[in-house]
């Protein structure tokens, strides 16, 4: 299992942010170039209806491949009493063959993304995870090289996700360190349970101002 917690935040200010993360964080960043494709199963595979995604890493010398499932989230009065969402997710390993294998099963291509930004891991009560990318719809098949044939799912925002794994015995510790962490970002974003963003927040740009105008001084 995993806790999540996601936001949004303006292009314009993602360079303050990376400032803070730098400094909360402790550690070099990652960058992110991810091709993800979305494939749903067809009628052949049951009434019920599931999908997966493929990820491919295009940051590796050799494209890595991933593929990853996103399962339902805990329910009940638990699950109201923390401030991130859990939820089952299951990820492995794969050959370049994938794709091929998930189609003989009967999977159907849905859509393809091409996934761009950085990320921080570290340990702080929990090993966790912060992500900021933004996420173009790739409108050739498997168009990965030139972004002239992408189109931006959100133009001018980018999203931000922390997630830290988590299992039946130890959630409320890790939801309790992702939630702490998260005060931290809070003057330029605001973090909740996917699907419950409230957008940008006002004081972002005063935040994103002041970081930057720190981290500018810092290095004269």
């Amino acid at each position: 299992m995993e806790c999540v917690v996601q936001g949004i935040i303006e292009t314009q200010h993602v360079e303050a942010l990376e400032i803070l993360l730098l400094g909360l964080c402790g550690v070099p960043k990652e960058n992110i170039r991810v091709h993800e494709l979305c494939l749903k199963s067809g009628p052949n595979l049951g009434s019920e209806a599931s999908e997966i995604r493929i990820l491919c890493d295009l940051m590796q010398p050799e494209p890595a491949w991933t593929v990853r499932h996103v399962g339902g989230s805990m329910r009940g009065a638990g699950a109201d009493q923390i401030s991130v969402l859990l939820r089952t997710m299951v990820e492995s390993k794969a050959s370049k063959n994938v794709l091929r294998l998930f189609y003989l099963l009967g999977y159907k291509l849905d859509h393809e993304l091409l996934r761009v930004g950085f990320a921080f891991h570290f340990q702080r009560g929990a090993q966790i995870t912060v992500s900021v990318s933004s996420y173009s719809k790739m409108l050739k098949l498997h168009a990965t090289e030139s972004n002239d044939d992408n189109v931006p799912v959100s133009p001018g925002i980018q999203m931000v996700e922390v997630t830290a794994p988590a299992s039946a015995e130890n959630y409320t510790e890790v939801a309790a360190a992702v939630s702490s962490f998260c005060e931290y970002l809070a003057p330029l974003l605001h973090l909740s349970k996917p699907g419950l963003s409230t957008g940008v927040v006002p004081t972002a740009a005063a935040a994103a101002a002041s970081l930057m105008s720190f981290s500018g001084s810092t290095n004269m």
